[in-house]
């Protein structure tokens, strides 16, 4: 939505990577390959129309594997993001389905190409996790360009770009930010995307300002206008006056300083006024993570998801495959811990031979943990990976989605059976691996007593617990307003798993955005939460708060709110507190300087 302010225009859009810029404008044109028909292709041409798209995929693959080795080494330890792409471009339910589409309807390879898209956008809306879903862009990325190359269309070079400038687009693919002249992008902005869109990845990892998801920047945003782009709170100023430009001038310098000084404070420990300590993690995607976690202050890997390796395989990835990846997460993270979340996809999620019916609702369907016990040789062989690794550094185990006690007894009989298949065979693991589970489903909150007796740590998954439990879809726009972590009932529950983990003398973590929310930690510190585990960028800004407070002081504000019955009510009394504590949050809790 434009806004009309004092002859100057603001979009709002989510802030996809910290910092503020002000600079001028390039809009790169990223208009998509139209496909304007269909036609039928003679029975004695369909070779020749296989072979023109199979052309096309390997000037593609070419293409590809030269950014790969032309990286500039400030995004190398991303080179996944293109190996993704690769492997999309031999993926079944892309190429093979394209192929057997021209064969079988006798079409055009770039209508057979663009109705194989659609097949898979029908797959990936059923995903329910946020991030996964979000991944349908990598396909249509590669689609793209595949159908560039058949129409012999031509792109502008992003590495040709001779001043520095504030890039302007719908959306850039991870092909498109490799190939930028990087010592002239200041930053970007787009129309879609969110916060674990590649763009918002790379923005990241090249530390510039970006902003996506703003709908309507390219119709708004003329080529050399001048930007203010302020990827802390979303914001973009389009042809500021003096007043903005001297307001965000101020804004940034005060943000350096900030950073500056908070980096001092990211590898001490995260210990309280009043001498208490709690652990502060990383929360992680993929292998290369891990150093960014070490580097921000992270006291190990508090929860590591391990779906990409699936998402990104043809089929399942082998236990070779997973334990070489899963031992140089627990070496190079050593000493420190680190949590190997099982798989947590459903069915639906992959290209393989698994016959799994398409679920109406999939979140709450044959996923996570339900799927790997239907599935046990998926499962064991995760298992085996993840024990293999324990030999390694100082790794645990965690099942997703528990719902009740008789799946985790069901999955620690699996565990122990490879257990003995592993002595048996002579092979090296820790026999002590600690052994918990995620409580992100209401019925395991009702029962935390129970299960507490039967695993070693609690990990809270509030993404999950807050949207199951108040029954709200967080990509819903209509609806995602009422996703509320200040929910009494939500405070409740949270409670209630800590007091179990306590009467049984386990540990309690919270792995949820949750813990990496300035205004939520004080709550949960004063909860009793013992480990927090967020995204790393976030770990010496949470240090620094809880270095700022007391204990007592956490709990005394828990007590309080205790006693408010609404969310509006909670997070408006926090604000309030964390306002003396953290000058730097605005009126709406945004963090100005981080």
């Amino acid at each position: 939505m434009t806004e009309h302010v004092t002859g100057q225009r603001r979009l709002e859009g989510i802030p996809a990577s910290p910092g503020i810029i002000i600079g001028k404008a390039h809009l790169v044109d990223k208009s998509r390959v139209k496909i304007l028909y269909q036609y039928l292709v003679d029975e004695k041409q369909l070779s020749r129309e296989v072979e023109k798209f199979k052309g096309a995929l390997h000037t593609e693959e070419e293409k590809l594997l030269k950014l790969r080795d032309q990286m500039p080494k400030q995004v190398k330890e991303n080179a996944f993001i293109l190996d993704s792409h690769l492997m999309i471009l031999k993926d079944s339910m892309l190429v093979g389905s394209t192929i057997k589409r021209i064969l079988n309807e006798k079409i055009n390879a770039e209508w057979a190409l663009k109705e194989s898209l659609e097949e898979i956008r029908d797959v990936f809306e059923q995903i329910n996790d946020e991030y996964l879903r979000s991944r349908i862009t990598d396909v249509e990325n590669v689609t793209e360009r595949i159908l560039r190359n058949l129409s012999g269309g031509t792109e502008h070079g992003l590495n040709e770009i001779r001043e520095r400038m504030i890039i302007v687009a719908h959306d850039l693919s991870p092909v498109d930010t490799t190939e930028l002249n990087i010592s002239k992008v200041m930053g970007f902005i787009t129309d879609i995307g969110g916060r674990t869109s590649h763009t918002a990845i790379m923005a990241q990892a090249l530390e510039i300002p970006a902003v996506v998801g703003l709908e309507s920047a390219t119709g708004s945003v003329q080529e050399g206008d001048l930007l203010i782009v302020d990827g802390n709170t979303g914001e973009v100023v389009i042809n500021p006056d003096d007043r903005a430009i001297i307001f965000y001038q101020e804004k940034q310098l005060q943000r350096e300083k900030y950073k500056s000084a908070i980096a001092r404070i990211s590898h001490l420990p995260a210990e309280t006024l009043d001498g208490h300590k709690v652990a502060v993690m990383a929360n992680i995607e993929f292998l290369e993570e891990v150093a960014a976690a070490k580097d921000y202050g992270g006291e190990g890997i508090g929860l590591y998801r391990t779906e990409f390796l699936y998402l990104r395989s043809k089929g399942f990835p082998n236990e070779e495959e997973l334990f070489e990846d899963y031992r140089e997460v627990a070496e190079i993270i050593g000493p420190a811990p680190v949590i190997i979340r099982t798989l947590d996809l459903g069915g639906d999620n992959f290209v393989s031979d698994l016959e799994i019916p398409k679920e109406i609702n999939p979140a709450l369907g044959l996923r996570a943990i339900r799927l790997c016990l239907k599935e046990p040789e998926i499962f064991r062989s995760q298992l085996r990976a993840i024990l293999r690794a324990s030999a390694y550094g100082k790794a645990k185990l965690m099942f997703p989605m528990i719902s009740g006690l008789q799946e985790v007894i069901d999955a620690k009989e699996i565990l122990g059976q490879v257990k003995a298949e592993l002595d048996s065979q002579g092979v090296k693991y820790d026999p002590d691996i600690e052994t918990g589970i995620m409580i992100e489903v209401p019925s395991a909150v009702v029962v935390a007593d129970i299960l507490a007796k039967h695993v070693d740590f609690f990990s809270i998954g509030t993404n999950d617990l807050i949207q199951y439990a108040l029954a709200i879809d967080r990509s819903n726009e209509h609806v995602a307003n009422m996703y509320q972590p200040f929910h009494p009932a939500i405070l409740k529950m949270i409670k209630q798993v800590v007091d179990a983990g306590k009467n049984a003398g386990i540990p309690v973590s919270l792995c949820g955005e949750m813990a990496g929310d300035p205004l939520c930690v004080p709550i949960l510190l004063g909860l009793g939460i013992g480990e927090f585990s967020m995204n790393a960028r976030v770990i010496p800004l949470i240090k620094k708060l809880v270095r700022s407070i007391s204990l007592k002081e956490a709990q005394e504000d828990f007590e309080t709110v205790t006693g408010l019955s609404t969310a509006r009510e909670v997070r408006a009394y926090i604000l309030e507190r964390m306002k003396k504590l953290l000058p730097e949050l605005d009126e709406k809790g945004y963090l100005n300087t981080c």
